[in-house]
């Protein structure tokens, strides 16, 4: 595409980027106006500026921002794996995976999850999160990849199996008590409520990692796109690239998952939005997506924990609002 077109898209999101950003630190039950958020940024602001924005709303924004990325990242990676641009990690039992590893984790080992996980726990639940996903992620190559992987049997595949781990996670909680059932029915759901500090100092650079590799093997991701025939004629070993791009999709998942629960359609969304305006060469489109799915999650988020205040509803309800009817008018363009 023309570089002028890209230095628009570029310039456009990064004033929404920047707008959002602003919005989320200073709406809430108590307003901060800009100009007061950034005089508490350089340690000028009150007691209670600094404990709004720098204790509550900007660990949480950063928490966020991560998120966006990590599931923007992980749907980018598998529409490019399965060649469908429906594929994403909510949608195919990656993030169901990881969250019956967290649903297990939580009422198992933190009865007060919400209010402090401790300091093993905080470090434990992402792993468990992850390894829920790579289990998903396993089963499903394996039972897509007979006689090689076939992308539109592992979107299949990956249907079935988000339907049967939701099931699951239902029936879970729905042997536990009352208290247990709203916690993970909220968690289930999608929600920033709760991150913190402690939150965004392990997802920060998780994500911050994972998303520079990827970007790194952009070339690699650029031949996968094509045919099989084309990638294998490019001297590219299609096998073994859908497997380690699958892994970055894991742990970008599963970390986002353990989290900010199953928050779904981001990694829709994002990544489809982005081909539209910048193109399909990754190099540019991951950049893109990122700093879509940066505006959607601080938007939503933003209107789940005001809108209806003191009531805050997760934000991966608000997300699907607007995800469910985006995924049906993709699913009626498919031939």
């Amino acid at each position: 595409m023309k570089s002028s077109r890209l230095k628009v898209v570029v310039l456009v999101l990064s004033v929404l980027v920047l707008g959002s950003m602003i919005m989320y630190l200073s709406w809430g039950s108590y307003k901060v106006a800009p100009l007061d958020i950034i005089k508490t940024l350089f340690g000028m602001g009150t007691r209670f500026q600094e404990t709004a924005i720098l204790h509550i709303r900007m660990p949480r924004m950063l928490v966020g921002i991560s998120v966006g990325i990590a599931l923007s990242t992980a749907g980018a990676l598998l529409q490019t794996i399965t060649k469908n641009e429906l594929a994403d990690s909510g949608i195919i039992g990656i993030n169901a995976g990881a969250a019956v590893a967290a649903v297990v984790f939580i009422s198992v080992s933190t009865v007060n999850y919400y209010s402090t996980l401790g300091a093993l726990s905080v470090y434990v639940l992402p792993f468990m999160a992850i390894l829920g996903a790579g289990i998903s992620a396993i089963i499903i190559y394996f039972l897509s990849s007979r006689n090689g992987i076939r992308p539109k049997r592992l979107l299949l595949i990956g249907l079935g199996m988000n339907a049967g781990l939701n099931a699951f996670i239902t029936f879970f909680t729905f042997r536990g008590g009352v208290g247990d059932y709203n916690r993970v029915l909220i968690w289930t759901s999608g929600s920033l409520w709760g991150a913190g500090w402690n939150y965004a100092k392990i997802i920060i650079p998780l994500v911050a990692v994972l998303f520079i590799v990827v970007l790194i093997n952009y070339k690699r991701l650029d031949v996968l796109n094509l045919s099989d025939e084309h990638a294998v004629a490019l001297g590219l070993n299609i096998e073994n690239e859908r497997r380690k791009f699958l892994c970055f999709a894991v742990m970008l998942a599963g970390g986002a998952t353990a989290f900010a629960g199953n928050v779904g359609f981001v990694g829709l969304i994002s990544p489809n939005i982005a081909r539209r305006l910048v193109g399909p060469y990754h190099k540019n489109s991951l950049v893109i997506s990122a700093m879509i799915s940066v505006v959607i999650i601080l938007l939503a988020d933003a209107v789940s924990r005001n809108l209806f205040s003191p009531i805050e509803i997760p934000v991966g309800i608000v997300i699907s609002i607007f995800g469910v009817p985006y995924f049906i008018y993709l699913m009626m363009k498919e031939k």
